[in-house]
Order: C-alpha cells, then sequence, then structure tokens
C-alpha cells in the first residue's frame, strides 16, 4: 500500500479552471543523464524510491524506497572504480514490517549526520495502535541506521521513535532536520488531535510538526512533543516533511491544504507556508504563523514539498498546481521578509504542462551562484517529467530544461529533490521506469545523474 494524500478537495480537481498565460517557451540547456541504477523490485531488490538521496565522505549514495523486501528498503550505491563501469547496489536494510513492530513504507529521503548515521521515517509500522480500514498498520516511526563497526558487517536499524496513538502523529513524511542541539523535527501527514474532516479513513486529523529530542543518558528514549497539531481551514492541513530552521531556531514549512477559504480549492484550501515560533518562557507552546496562503490561479496551490533559505533569508519552494500556466500546472516560489515583518510571494515560474514539465512535487536546491535546480514529475518532451534550470537574471528568471525524461529504460515520474556532488552534477531519484520487471508496466524506479 503506497500512500497518497486525500482531501476534500483535491487539488488535480480544484485547480483545473486556471487561467492561459503568454510565458515564453523555455530554453533547452540539455545535459547528459545516465540512469546509476535501476530497482528491479520484488523480495530482493527495491521499488519507488521514496524521497532524495544523500552522499557520505566516501562519495556513496544512499536512499529509501517505499516498495521491495517484505516492507521497504534502504540502499547504498557504491560508484564504480573505474570511470564507465556501472554502480553496485546494496540494500543495507528491508524493512519487516507490523508484524514485527518495525517500520513499514519509508515515506521519505535520509539525512546523515556528521557520525555516518542515517535518519528516516516510515509511512506506517511500529507499536502504534492506529488502524487503516479496520486493519491494525501501526502509526509510522523514526528511524536510525548505524554503519557497520567492521568492513564488511550489516548495518544496525535503531527504531528512535514508534508513534503510539494518532494523537501524536499518524503518517510521518518527508525529510528530517536537525538543530543544532541534536533535536530531529518532522511532519505527520495525519494525526495531532486536531481538524476533523481532513480525511475519513485516517481518523480526520490534519496532521502534526514535531519534535523528537536525544535521550539524556546513553540508552534513553527519546521524547517527542508536538509542536503544532492542524485543524484545517485557515490554519492549514496535512503539512508536508522538508522544514528548515532559522537562526533563531524558528522553523517554516508548508502544508498541502488548508489556507485561504474559497477561491478555486473551495473549502479545501490550496495550501499554507507556515512558521512556528518557539516559546520565549518554559512551559510555553510554540506559535504558529501563516507566512502565506495559497489561493490556486495565478498563484500557486497544492505546496506538497518542503522550503529552503538562500543566503539572504527568503525561502523558496513548489506548488505541485496553480500558477498561471496551462491547467494549473504548478510552480517555483519566493517569499521574500519584509522589514513590516509580512512577506511578500512572487512566482519565478509557472509550469505550462508542455516541453517544461508539470506538477513539481519535490523540492529545489541551489547551487553556489544562486541558480535554483528541482525536478517536475510529468510532462516534458518524453512525456516523463523533467529536471529544470531556474537562473536569475535582474528582476527575472529565465528556465530552462536540463533533462527530459523518457520512460523505460530512463526513468519516469521524478518526485525528489537533488543533490550535487563536487564536481557540479545532480543526483535524484525516479519513481517510475527503469528496467526492473518486477512492477508491472510503471516500471520500479530509478537513481540518475545529470551532468553539464
Amino acid at each position: 500500500m503506497i500512500h497518497k494524500k486525500c482531501s476534500p478537495s483535491p487539488i488535480h480537481v480544484c485547480l483545473l479552471l486556471a487561467v492561459a498565460v503568454t510565458l515564453a517557451i523555455p530554453a533547452s540547456a540539455e545535459w547528459n543523464e545516465q540512469v546509476l541504477y535501476s530497482f528491479q523490485g520484488g523480495a530482493d531488490d527495491g521499488s519507488v524510491p521514496a524521497g532524495g538521496i544523500v552522499f557520505d565522505k566516501q562519495g556513496n549514495l544512499y536512499g529509501a524506497t517505499t516498495g521491495g523486501g517484505p516492507a521497504g528498503t534502504v540502499f547504498q550505491l557504491r560508484p564504480p572504480a573505474q570511470k564507465g563501469d556501472p554502480w553496485t547496489e546494496t540494500l543495507i536494510y528491508q524493512f519487516q514490517g507490523e508484524s514485527s513492530k518495525d517500520g513499514s513504507e519509508p515515506s521519505g529521503g535520509l539525512i546523515m549526520d556528521a557520525a555516518g548515521n542515517l535518519y528516516g521515517v516510515t509511512a506506517y509500522g511500529g507499536t502504534g495502535n492506529c488502524k487503516l480500514l479496520g486493519i491494525l498498520y501501526g502509526c509510522g516511526t523514526v528511524y536510525e541506521l548505524s554503519p557497520p563497526q567492521q568492513k564488511g558487517g550489516a548495518w544496525t536499524e535503531t527504531i528512535l521513535y514508534s508513534f503510539p496513538t494518532a494523537k501524536q502523529g499518524y503518517v510521518p513524511n518527508g525529510d528530517l532536520v536537525f538543530d543544532s542541539a541534536g533535536n530531529l523535527y518532522g511532519a505527520t501527514s495525519f494525526g495531532g488531535g486536531k481538524g476533523t474532516t481532513c480525511d475519513e479513513f485516517y481518523g480526520g486529523n490534519c496532521g502534526a510538526v514535531f519534535e523528537l529530542s536525544p535521550p539524556k543518558t546513553k540508552g534513553g528514549k527519546w521524547t517527542e512533543k508536538v509542536l503544532h497539531a492542524f485543524a484545517g481551514g485557515t490554519d492549514g492541513a496535512n503539512p508536508n516533511g522538508g522544514l528548515v530552521l532559522d537562526s533563531k531556531g524558528a522553523v517554516y514549512g508548508t502544508a498541502e491544504f488548508g489556507g485561504f477559504e474559497g477561491g478555486e480549492c473551495g473549502s479545501g484550501g490550496c495550501g499554507t507556508v507556515f512558521e512556528l515560533i518557539p516559546p520565549t518562557e518554559n512551559g510555553a507552546g510554540w506559535a504558529q504563523e501563516v507566512v502565506h496562503r495559497f489561493k490556486g490561479a495565478p498563484d500557486g496551490g497544492g505546496p506538497s514539498a518542503g522550503l529552503i533559505f538562500d543566503t539572504k533569508g527568503r525561502l523558496y519552494g513548489t506548488t505541485l498546481g496553480g500558477g498561471g500556466g496551462r491547467s494549473g500546472s504548478g510552480t517555483v516560489f519566493k517569499l521574500i521578509h519584509n522589514a513590516n515583518g509580512a512577506w511578500t510571494e512572487r512566482i519565478l515560474y509557472s509550469f505550462q504542462f508542455g516541453v517544461d514539465g508539470a506538477e513539481p512535487r519535490a523540492g529545489v536546491v541551489f547551487d553556489a551562484k544562486g541558480r535554483v535546480y528541482g525536478t517536475a514529475t510529468e510532462g516534458g518532451a518524453g512525456g516523463g517529467g523533467t529536471v529544470f534550470e531556474l537562473r536569475p537574471s535582474g528582476k527575472s528568471w529565465s528556465f530552462a530544461v536540463l533533462h527530459a525524461f523518457t520512460g523505460k529504460p530512463d526513468g519516469s515520474w521524478p518526485n525528489s529533490s537533488l543533490v550535487f556532488d563536487a564536481a557540479g552534477s545532480l543526483y535524484g531519484t525516479t519513481e517510475q521506469s527503469g528496467t526492473g520487471q518486477d512492477c508491472g508496466n510503471y516500471g520500479c524506479g530509478t537513481v540518475f545523474e545529470v551532468s553539464p
């Protein structure tokens, strides 16, 4: 079972009324693309990558897959000793699922600490009492994978936190983030104890942002705290992971639904960007402020990924719908913090569902020159989505397609943020296509590289 977010007012329906715009056809700046690995699925390999990938100091890549194995996997890709040889994949962990109280179905990418430990979330599994359609699936977990102490040894999995009930959060998703004190922050799509109409199958609650604090003594338990529970409506609903922290410890993120009531998305809302402000007194709660409420067109709608700061404290992200493009095909946006404390949104690009792509579902990254890179899951000249670049040019931005995915044996449906290597090449994953035979017509997904 692969989790798909639901809403009383789905973004694909509510944004069909987007007006057409007259943007120029995007330029082509084709980079060289290479599929580093095609997942094969089944019991012996992963399928459907769950998010982006991360490098270690030796140049190995790590990521997670929603499918494959008993209940999802974590994989390592080792670069070849000689240029042109294939990368080598190893499954460093296979989740065992509900029957073993292990996690089930990773639902985000991985982050790595300075010691080489990996951290991520699973949507289901664990010891929690959450049920879906009357079946006990668990409420999800936060896990750690520690590298072997001796070369060739096994990685060690530790469940840092198993969400016990939906009130603490249900279906954690997206990437985690550390603060300077070693606390982890993340989001759950459902649960939290507030809101009653977000999704009846998941208990109705509209999601939560949580903090997970490490034990004060070695071997102790990590402690979870719900920083904010979403109530739906103007508050926002169904938060994504990929949170970012500013220098004062405030947490920023996106909620896919909720926000503005009315307009194109109706009562379901087109989503929000929010800020969570830490308490100034002991025992006080975190305060939430809505930074921006999306309205559909020509604004964006349905942010389904996290955010990133630039060096001047401006926020950047994507929406899978809305904007001024054909059929409301999504945007890349920027939010500027003004001197009066308010935030102003600017649309950097509206997707046209043509050769440029459509429906970006992952966040963006910067290079050293301030250029923005990301993926769009659909469209493109090959029909399988695109990797794109946005270059600042005065007050405007120029858009270029770096690669258009074509489906088997290439990838399709890129749904991950990207990561750079030292040479300036970009790496990411696609959820579909490749050469895998065990995943039906859609394929099992890939890990890819695009190089200038």
